[in-house]
């Protein structure tokens, strides 16, 4: 393989490279997982994101962009983990060079764990079909340590009208309902599998991105004003374009501990998957974690959800 030289990320100047670059992939790997440089410089415009040390480009002696890693790494705790995403060109993939972005990112989680005095992981993913990925992953390491379903309905199908406990109330989230928002947030998550808290600073930006409908931002309130449940959609618009596709995503959905078998989650799921039949989506997807300990799974399927795939998480001790 030629030689590659590996430099940093420079700002808005890459993005139609590193964009041209993963959608070469995507074309390849038909994983619909292609972006744009709006999604791009939304995603990497993330507040906890390091932009001068959280990602690396590889380029030929041409300076063509032929590698591409991006970790997103969790806010500090008791313990990080670093999300790493790689992308090779297709006309140049080789284990030598997904060997060194992997080096970098491990190298870059060390870092971490020095500047924050707390243990470290590195996280990736494949899907149960990639058996290539999964070998490559496997043998420099990485253990799967859960799955994850993505799961899809069709919503020309009858949705059942949602029933909320007497008491409660369903009204969309404001701004000035971020940190409302965010404690119920984290006290709805805070005894699912791995589960790291949000920032305020995260959501506010979060509620700026392009995707964000105040419309598709339910949130049900108990009589006492207490937050208790959450339904957030999504349509995103370039990416149904892209994938010719006319769908929208339940991106996240959760119960407080305390307002738990109420039947608030099926009733503000319902919630959601009225508001995107109404704004003209053929079909909903979201993700399930395979092991959720509070019956997500059980949920959707009842509510007309069927898997289409899985996903593998894969972690390693650095």
């Amino acid at each position: 393989m030629a030689t590659l030289t590996m430099r940093p990320f420079q700002g808005e100047a890459d993005l139609n490279t590193i964009a041209y670059l993963i959608n070469s992939c995507d074309a390849v790997d038909k994983l619909e997982e292609g972006t744009s440089v709006t999604e791009l410089w939304e995603e990497l415009n993330t507040p906890s994101v390091d932009q001068n040390r959280d990602m690396r480009l590889w380029e030929d002696s041409d300076g063509r962009l032929i590698g591409f890693g991006y970790l997103w790494i969790t806010e500090p705790s008791e313990k990080i983990d670093g999300y790493l995403s790689s992308y090779i060109h297709p006309s140049f993939r080789s284990h030598d060079l997904e060997t060194q972005i992997l080096e970098w990112a491990s190298e870059r989680m060390c870092q971490v764990s020095q500047e924050c005095g707390v243990p470290v992981n590195l996280r990736s993913r494949a899907r149960d079909y990639q058996t290539e990925r999964r070998a490559f992953l496997e043998n420099h390491g990485f253990k799967c340590d859960r799955y994850f379903f993505t799961m899809e309905r069709n919503l020309s199908e009858t949705i059942a009208k949602p029933i909320f406990p007497e008491g409660f109330t369903l009204h969309q989230m404001h701004e000035e309902d971020a940190e409302a928002w965010i404690e119920m947030f984290n006290q709805s998550f805070i005894d699912h599998w791995n589960h790291h808290d949000i920032t305020l600073e995260n959501l506010k930006h979060w509620l700026k991105q392009s995707t964000y409908r105040r419309d598709l931002d339910l949130v049900a309130t108990a009589a006492d004003g207490t937050f208790a449940a959450f339904c957030y959609s999504e349509i995103n618009l370039e990416e149904n374009v892209r994938n010719k596709r006319n769908e929208g995503y339940i991106e996240l959905l959760g119960v407080r501990r305390g307002f738990r078998r109420l039947g608030l989650g099926r009733a503000i799921l319902l919630s959601g998957l009225h508001q995107l039949k109404a704004a003209g989506v053929d079909t909903v997807r979201l993700g399930v974690d395979a092991d959720n300990p509070n019956g997500a799974l059980q949920l959707y399927e009842s509510v007309g959800f069927r898997k289409i795939w899985t996903k593998l998480s894969y972690v390693k001790d650095i």
